[in-house]
């Protein structure tokens, strides 16, 4: 086996693969990564010159690991249309608008300066998921490669079909005055055009394209951004506040007070909406999700069902596929709308869309129609580092811990875990409907815990209290990327 380009093997992650660029992988190891996925498209659609589409997000390095990946991907026989410039759903929507076989977007979406990393699908409108990315590992580590002969070509202009498609299709009834965060990141190019062209008045924020991201990572879970946004929409007396993340498949979404609202309690509004219109449909939600849906009761008059899953936008879209689901939720502000209202992938800039026509239906402030949900007190997702090669055995352990205090009739805030879904690490609900979950990052060297109480913000923070602890005293775990007082 030739061992030229570094690639390191943790890279491949559940749903897409991500490095830090010369650190974890240097340029042969991106052609080997591109010979790799090559060969897989080859091997799944059994042609010879399969047409794959290929694009990149803004960071400085994007372009040039792009062309590394498109040797690679033009040595196993692949014919490549390079679209350029784009967001994730932007590429995902040209494999519907030009019928290609396969995509490739070059991203390591909000993740911090360094990183890089590709985000893979060859069926359309879904991308590749663990079993597709093991299969991925194997053949690049291993080298189990095609040899054919492919071509490239460049697709100019594909940024306003994608554009004008999301146009087109949406126009409100009324001025809706938005801020629009980008974070400086890729989403800036897209965004504001949109949502201005669809009929809201913008108010742009760090919408300048800018690789060093000078004030904060474009991540809609990032406080520092959502503080931002929320001053802006004080300041401007704006009706909706939208934060992008790096490749635009997220939205993070703050109301006319400036208040945060968690994407699962939008996600829960827009499903309330759509489930008057569309009775008997199902919803997917992953395991970050407010427990609210479990007996909403607007779902439950429209007969709707609510399915909680594994967290990680390939594996929300895989079950809002499988399941035919009407739409899917992702508490980190991925949202997947399936026929007849999407393809199913996850666009942020849609997803914003989405929301303004919310408010436009209702005729209300957003800040009056989320009032209409009952209250629940929500941790920030948080992240605290544990190692890649540790992270999945100190879940496992905690699971049992956990089903151990469960048995144990061990009370935690004097209330006893009734109920504990293992689908991705562990939630584990009480009698009252507040929970907390512990899994393992997909993308990063790190744990995620969220906390959510319908009782009391004290109870929140308890369960949290009771997760550090069991975590402290792993030994495995280091600083939290944020956290709560």
């Amino acid at each position: 086996m030739n061992n030229s380009g570094k690639i390191d093997h943790y890279g491949f992650r559940e749903y897409d693969a991500r490095w830090v660029y010369e650190r974890d992988i240097d340029d042969d190891g991106i052609i080997q990564l591109g010979k790799g996925l090559g060969t897989q498209i080859i091997n799944h659609t059994k042609k010879n010159n399969p047409r794959v589409i290929v694009g990149q997000d803004y960071r400085s390095y994007s372009e040039h690991i792009k062309e590394k990946l498109k040797l690679g991907l033009v040595s196993t026989g692949c014919n490549i249309e390079d679209i350029g410039l784009s967001l994730s759903p932007m590429v995902y929507f040209a494999q519907f608008n030009l019928n290609s076989d396969a995509i490739a977007m070059v991203t390591a979406s909000h993740n911090e300066n360094g990183w890089t990393g590709v985000k893979m699908g060859i069926k359309k409108g879904l991308t590749h998921a663990s079993e597709e990315m093991k299969e991925l590992k194997d053949i690049t580590l291993n080298q189990k490669f095609i040899i054919g002969e492919g071509n490239i070509k460049k697709i100019d202009g594909f940024m306003d079909i994608y554009k004008n498609d999301l146009i087109t299709k949406n126009t409100l009834d009324k001025k809706i005055k938005a801020v629009v965060a980008c974070g400086n990141g890729t989403a800036g190019m897209f965004a504001p055009d949109i949502l201005r062209s669809i009929g809201c008045e913008v108010i742009e924020l760090d919408c300048e394209l800018d690789w060093t991201f000078p004030k904060y990572n474009p991540n809609p879970e990032d406080l520092k951004m959502l503080h931002a946004i929320s001053k802006a929409v004080k300041d401007n007396n704006a009706d909706i506040g939208f934060g992008f993340d790096g490749d635009g498949d997220r939205v993070g979404v703050i109301d006319n007070k400036g208040n945060e609202i968690f994407s699962d309690k939008i996600g829960l509004l827009i499903a309330r909406n759509l489930s008057k219109d569309y009775k008997n449909s199902k919803f997917i939600v992953d395991v970050k999700s407010t427990g609210l849906y479990s007996n909403d009761k607007v779902l439950k008059e429209n007969k709707c069902e609510t399915i909680y899953w594994k967290t990680g936008h390939s594996h929300i879209k895989r079950k809002v596929n499988a399941e035919m689901a009407l739409a899917g939720f992702e508490k980190s502000g991925h949202f997947f709308f399936n026929e007849p209202l999407g393809y199913g992938y996850d666009d942020g800039i849609n997803s914003a869309i989405q929301v303004c026509k919310l408010i436009n239906k209702n005729k209300k402030k957003i800040s009056q129609i989320i009032d209409n949900l009952p209250i629940t007190f929500q941790s920030p997702t948080m992240g605290p580092y544990c190692k890649d090669s540790e992270k999945y055995e100190v879940i496992d352990d905690l699971v049992e811990e956990i089903k151990k205090i469960k048995e144990d009739k061990i009370k935690i805030d004097d209330q006893k875990i009734e109920e504990i879904l293992t689908v991705n690490g562990i939630r584990f609900s009480f009698k009252d409907g507040s929970w907390g979950l512990i899994r393992a990052s997909s993308n990063k060297p790190s744990l995620v815990i969220v906390t959510e109480s319908p009782t009391s913000n004290l109870r929140m923070k308890k369960i949290f209290q009771f997760i550090d602890k069991l975590l402290q005293k792993t030994g495995k775990i280091g600083e939290y990327d944020q956290t709560i007082d």
